[in-house]
C-alpha cells in the first residue's frame, strides 16, 4: 500500500481553489455539476483509504474479527502500519459514518415534516398543480423533493412580491424540482463529513444551484432584472422573520434565505444584472479558473488512483496469505 494510501486524506485540498474561481468562467450549472462529482469522487476515496488503513493496522490487535492470517508476519512486512494508526482510522471512520448518519436523518426528518404540514391542507385554491399556498404570515418559500415534488410558499412571502416576482420565485423554486438540486446538496453534505476539506465546495454547489435556479427563472419569466428584483424584495421582506426550520434542501426559507446560506444576495442580484452567464462546463485553460480546474481534476485523478493502488494491494496480499 506504501504511502499513497494517506493521500486521499489530503488531496481534497486541490479542490479548495476551484471552489472560488469557478462561479467566474462557467455557467452554474456546469459549476454545481462539476464541484459534485468532485466532492463525491474525493470523498469516497478517503472511505476507502481510511477503511484500508483500519484493517491493515488492526489486523494483529487480539479479538479483532479478522482472520489470524492477516496478522502474519509477511503481512506485516508488506502492510508496515502501526495498530494506533489503524485504531486512530478506525475511531476517524466511525465518526465519519457517525456524522453522515445524523445529515441523512436530518433531511429525512425535515422532509417528512415538511409533508406532514401539507398532508392538512386542504383541496383548492391552496394547492394547484405542485404549488401548495400556506396561510402564514412569516415569509418563505422552499422546493421539496418528492414523488411528486411540491412548491410551498407562504402568503407572507407572496404579499410581499409583486406579480411579477411572484412568477419568477415559483419558476425558482421550480428549477430547483426540475434539477433534482437538493441531490446535489446532499452529496456535497456528505462529502463535506467526510473531509472538512471538502466544505468549501458545500459552500460552493449551494450558491451555484441558487444561480443555476436564477438563471432558469430569468429565462423562464423573460426579464432577467425581474428576477434580480425577486431576489432583492425577497430578501428584504425575509429579513426579520423567523426562519421555518426548513433548512435541508436548496431553498430552505426563501430565494434570499437559501442565498444568505449559500453566498451573499448582493451577488446573485449583480449576476443576474449583469450577462448571461457562458454556457461552458469547463473553464478556459488559460485563466486562473482553468488552472484550478486542472488542479482539481489531477487531484481527483490522484486520489482516485492512489486509493484503487491501496485496495488492490491490500487484496492481493492478503488472498495470498488467506487459506482457501
Amino acid at each position: 500500500m506504501g504511502f499513497f494510501v494517506f493521500l486521499p486524506l489530503v488531496l481534497p485540498l486541490t479542490a479548495v481553489p476551484i471552489a472560488r474561481l469557478t462561479e467566474q468562467h462557467l455557467h452554474p450549472r456546469g459549476a454545481a455539476r462539476l464541484m459534485t462529482a468532485i466532492s463525491a469522487v474525493m470523498a469516497v476515496c478517503s472511505v476507502l483509504c481510511l477503511g484500508l488503513i483500519g484493517v491493515v493496522g488492526t489486523a494483529q490487535i487480539p479479538g479483532n474479527p479478522l482472520p489470524d492470517s492477516w496478522s502474519d508476519p509477511e503481512v506485516r512486512a508488506a502492510l508496515p502500519y502501526h495498530e494506533s494508526v489503524g485504531t486512530a482510522a478506525m475511531w476517524l471512520l466511525a465518526l465519519v459514518g457517525l456524522a453522515c448518519a445524523r445529515t441523512v436523518v436530518r433531511h429525512l426528518r425535515v422532509r417528512a415534516r415538511a409533508r406532514r404540514a401539507l398532508s392538512g391542507l386542504p383541496e383548492g385554491p391552496e394547492t394547484v398543480g405542485d404549488l401548495a399556498v400556506l396561510p402564514d404570515r412569516s415569509p418563505y418559500a422552499y422546493a421539496l423533493p418528492g414523488s411528486p415534488g411540491r412548491v410551498v410558499v407562504s402568503t407572507g412571502m407572496l404579499d410581499g412580491l409583486a406579480a411579477d416576482e411572484r412568477e419568477a420565485l415559483l419558476a425558482h423554486e421550480r428549477a430547483h424540482l426540475r434539477h433534482r438540486h437538493h441531490r446535489y446538496l446532499l452529496t456535497t453534505q456528505l462529502a463535506a463529513c467526510v473531509s472538512p476539506f471538502l466544505r468549501p465546495l458545500q459552500s460552493a454547489v449551494a450558491y451555484s444551484a441558487e444561480r443555476w435556479a436564477d438563471e432558469d427563472s430569468a429565462q423562464a419569466v423573460g426579464d432577467r432584472r425581474i428576477t434580480a428584483r425577486a431576489v432583492a424584495r425577497a430578501a428584504l421582506v425575509s429579513h426579520a422573520a423567523p426562519a421555518p426550520g426548513f433548512a435541508a434542501f436548496a431553498s430552505p426559507t426563501s430565494p434570499a434565505a437559501a442565498a444568505a446560506a449559500a453566498g451573499p444576495v448582493p451577488r446573485r442580484v449583480a449576476a443576474l444584472l449583469g450577462p448571461v452567464p457562458t454556457s461552458r462546463n469547463w473553464p478556459p485553460a488559460k485563466t486562473p479558473a482553468g488552472l484550478a480546474a486542472m488542479v482539481a481534476a489531477v487531484g481527483t485523478a490522484a486520489s482516485a488512483l492512489c486509493a484503487l493502488n491501496a485496495a488492490v494491494a491490500l487484496l492481493l496480499v492478503l488472498k495470498a496469505v488467506t487459506p482457501l
